[in-house]
């Protein structure tokens, strides 16, 4: 008699399938799929039993599972933007993470539809969710409308004034490495297109590069940092405020790569040469920064790992636990063909 399919012979696998496999007791098993926090085993035996579940393409009951221990088995993950190819990283890293611990990942956006984190609390907080990633637009307020929810949430790749639970890069690093990489080219009117006034990413990728530059003897001229939205369009306005500047920098380290794209496009409109008139880095790699003309020199941040730590210290940690860490490796810069030397 032929084989039945792959997937239906992966459908009756069970519990037990899987701590014979891992050589594990059946507890075991379960623990680590629902993620206990306090199931003690070394890390070896615990990425054995993720193998075999793995192998054996083992999938929980997740409705069985949610009966039987009122939990979701979901986190939330609120992020500012869709758009922005930054956080398609910081998702991909979340799910990841989610998926290790047998959960899933709902996301939604805070900013396309001016929802607002209000909306989406009440949503996911009528136990539609075991935890709540909030990297969302900032208004002032979101920090008590988290503290006076009924899910545990972390803040991702934002600090919020108050907040002891966050997991950010080092942006100051970031933006600084990006300083170093123009100083070293020869350069000394280095601009900065900024984010946004009000995020915290785009205060700390400023500090970084001003203490760069402090620290090559450099006097950063404060006409030569334009704030702009993590939008193209915001790049390519920024970029035109910029090249009204006189006398003219140089050299640009643009805050996010999104803004970046507009502010290449701004430059080929306006006769200019990158980087024969102007070298531009920015801050992220993404794979369409090799495909830009010219193939854009950025800063790559682990993106993908800062969504996955989120992740598993929400899982892990319980609401009360200070949480303040940052992401460092790996962190450096991707040259490419928009930075070169000045004329």
């Amino acid at each position: 008699m032929p084989s039945r399919p792959s997937r239906e012979r992966a459908a009756k696998v069970t519990l037990n399938d899987v701590a014979m496999v891992a050589g594990v007791d059946r507890s075991v098993v379960s623990r680590v799929i629902n993620g206990d926090p306090n199931l003690s085993v070394r890390q070896e035996t615990r990425q054995r039993v993720l193998d075999a579940i793995d192998r054996l393409g083992y999938r929980p009951n997740a409705a069985a599972r949610s009966l039987r221990t009122a939990r979701a088995y979901m986190f939330g993950l609120v992020i500012p933007d869709f758009a922005n190819p930054v956080y398609a990283e910081i998702i991909k890293g979340a799910e990841r993470a989610a998926g290790n611990l047998g959960y899933g990942l709902m996301t939604a956006s805070s900013g396309g539809v001016q929802l607002g984190l209000a909306h989406h609390l009440a949503l996911l907080g009528q136990g539609r969710v075991d935890g709540l990633l909030f990297a969302g637009e900032e208004t002032g307020h979101e920090l008590e409308q988290l503290r006076t929810s009924a899910v545990p949430w972390l803040l991702v790749n934002r600090r919020i004034e108050g907040s002891r639970r966050y997991v950010v890069l080092d942006d100051e690093r970031g933006s600084g490495l990006a300083v170093e990489h123009m100083v070293a080219l020869g350069h000394r009117r280095i601009a900065h297109l900024a984010g946004p006034e009000g995020a915290d990413t785009a205060r700390r990728r400023r500090a970084g590069y001003t203490a760069a530059m402090t620290e090559a003897g450099l006097n950063p001229d404060p006409r030569h940092v334009v704030h702009a939205d993590y939008t193209s369009d915001g790049g390519a306005a920024a970029m035109t405020a910029l090249l009204r500047i006189e006398p003219r920098p140089t050299a640009v380290v643009v805050a996010n790569v999104a803004s970046a794209v507009g502010a290449l496009h701004t430059l080929h409109e306006a006769g200019l040469s990158v980087p024969g008139d102007l070298s531009v880095i920015a801050i992220h790699d993404m794979p369409l920064a090799g495909h830009l003309v010219p193939a854009l020199t950025t800063v790559r941040m682990p993106l993908g790992r800062l969504g996955e730590r989120a992740l598993e210290l929400l899982a892990t940690s319980n609401l009360t636990d200070d949480i303040t860490e940052v992401v460092t490796e790996p962190v450096d810069v991707v040259v490419r063909a928009s930075t070169a030397p000045p004329r």
